[in-house]
């Protein structure tokens, strides 16, 4: 496949990607808003960190690594190979359920179940939950490897909407089921998403569609482990390259959720803190999983099959590296832009996005602080995903293995600053180690990228730098909002608050105006795609 093709296909699955997770922040700022007047804080808390984050502790280190390996290079390779490495996933996954269900369940502190019922058995539907999505993980690589788009739209939606129905319905006619109501509904979740791959595979193996697309895997018998005779039951080049990504991806894990462990096995918030600090994260998020998450996805897809891993820029195909080069300049400033327009307009309209959510619950306490610091995160994870989605797709094993040195360091070194700002400033410390975390990581990625493109012309770090006219209309923003903020937020009426939105509104119209006038290589890049 011609890049130009792979960056087009890739385009459109980073923004059909980026409406589903559209959805399902929608469906969950929703769902949070809902259940909060039905159950209660410690209830959601314990969901939404304890249980949660056992569910994606499982997935990630039986998954992780596997998709990173076999997505690298190009898509025709021995498919039975990797079909029969991605199956390793599955018991791999009744393993860790296993181990970190035993700790959730013995080690961690048990909530009281007058306040949280069926604590139990929320921990074994959890851990339940992560093998039976871990079935459909060669489903899901066979489809991302070949860009199929609307599959991944229609099962996540459709595994999103079933789980939504089940559990307002339950939430309203059974609310004392507590834990149960979480526990079916995400059983239902992961049944349906891994039914629907299942399902089109099925019905897409051996048809005429398959055929004209010369599709690797011709019978659904295929997709199950197999032994060919005379030959391994691996590609041991991927194999290795599992195993070293297997080791960054327990690092990255405890930097991508580090919070949640800290407060899990810590105790440093109780579970009502906790259920507050969770929402207003999901709320500061919005637009990291919905727009950033599906880029670094995607575009991970991209640069891994158009550059080959392993390889100097002078070894690589120059056209190929003119356009990812290119590519990764243009997708460095069009993060860059909306993480500083977050940061901008986070700062002075915090308080008043929580009160309007969920009332005086979160926009009294730290609820408005949380908010503010958590849009400058947002500006780190946006460079960050798009920095570390090309260094993954073209370091080799050696310099993964490299790299897995810096990440335990700095991993330690986080927990260790999450633990104390945590103890000196509260939940914002969480945030605060997390800025930190992230700076670190994108030092290591800037550097990786300038090294490896300094022998050609190519200078993508430029990306990072926004027009001089719009970081002076950025400047004036944040301070005429802040002002603003300062007069009519958010005690004073509905009126002030118009005129609040207002102010800002004209300030956003001014910042798109000269980003439109400023940025037209990065204009013509979105229209283009």
């Amino acid at each position: 496949m011609a890049a130009q093709d792979v960056l087009g296909q890739t385009a459109r699955l980073a923004s059909s990607s980026a409406l589903l997770q559209v959805l399902f922040r929608v469906v969950t700022f929703g769902l949070n808003a809902f259940t909060l007047r039905y159950l209660s804080r410690e209830l959601i808390g314990v969901v939404n960190v304890r249980l949660t984050l056992l569910y994606s502790t499982v997935v990630f280190l039986a998954r992780e690594a596997f998709r990173r390996a076999c997505l690298s290079g190009s898509a025709k390779r021995n498919w039975t190979k990797t079909i029969n490495l991605l199956w390793l996933t599955v018991p791999l996954g009744v393993f860790w359920s296993l181990i970190l269900g035993l700790v959730w369940l013995h080690l961690l502190e048990v909530p009281d179940p007058s306040v949280v019922p069926h604590y139990q058995a929320g921990v074994v539907a959890f851990g339940l939950s992560a093998i039976v999505e871990l079935l459909g993980e060669p489903f899901w690589v066979l489809a991302q490897a070949h860009l199929f788009v609307r599959l991944k739209v229609i099962a996540e939606s459709l595994s999103v909407v079933s789980k939504c129905i089940l559990m307002v319905t339950l939430v309203i006619l059974y609310p004392h089921w507590g834990l149960y109501i979480f526990s079916l509904a995400q059983l239902l979740y992961v049944s349906v998403l891994v039914m629907c791959y299942v399902v089109y595979f099925v019905m897409f193996l051996g048809s005429p569609e398959a055929t004209k697309k010369s599709f690797p895997v011709a019978r659904v018998k295929a997709l199950l482990p197999s032994f060919v005779e005379d030959e391994t039951f691996v590609n041991w080049k991927e194999a290795r390259l599992t195993w070293s990504f297997f080791k960054q991806s327990f690092l990255k894990q405890i930097l991508t959720e580090g919070e949640r462990y800290v407060m899990t096995f810590l105790n440093v918030l109780n579970f009502g803190d906790q259920g507050v600090y969770d929402i207003v994260n999901n709320l500061g998020s919005l637009v990291a999983r919905f727009i950033f998450l599906p880029i670094e996805e995607s575009f991970y897809v991209f640069f891994a099959k158009v550059l080959e891993r392993g390889k100097t820029v002078k070894d690589q195909k120059q056209d190929d590296v003119a356009m990812a080069a290119n590519v990764l300049e243009l997708l460095l400033k069009l993060v860059l832009l909306i993480g500083l327009t977050i940061t901008v307009f986070g700062y002075a309209y915090s308080q008043l996005a929580l009160d309007i959510y969920g009332g005086s619950m979160l926009s009294s306490g730290t609820g408005p602080d949380l908010l503010r610091c958590y849009s400058l995160y947002v500006l780190f994870l946006a460079v960050n995903g798009v920095t570390e989605c090309f260094t993954s797709a073209l370091m080799c094993k050696e310099e993964v293995d490299r790299y897995n040195f810096v990440m335990l360091a700095l991993s330690f070194i986080f927990l260790c600053i999450s633990y104390f700002l945590t103890h000196w400033y509260g939940s914002v410390g969480f945030i605060l180690a997390n800025c930190f975390n992230m700076g670190i990581r994108i030092a290591h990625s800037t550097h990786y990228i300038h090294h490896f493109f300094r022998e050609s012309t190519h200078r993508p770090l430029r990306g990072l730098l926004p027009s001089p006219a719009l970081l002076l209309v950025y400047i004036i923003s944040a301070g005429v909002t802040a002002c603003s903020e300062v007069l009519f937020c958010c005690d004073k009426g509905w009126m002030a608050r118009l005129l609040h939105v207002s102010t800002g509104a004209l300030c956003l119209a001014a910042t798109l105006v000269t980003m439109f006038f400023s940025e037209t290589k990065l204009i013509h890049f979105v229209r283009s795609q």
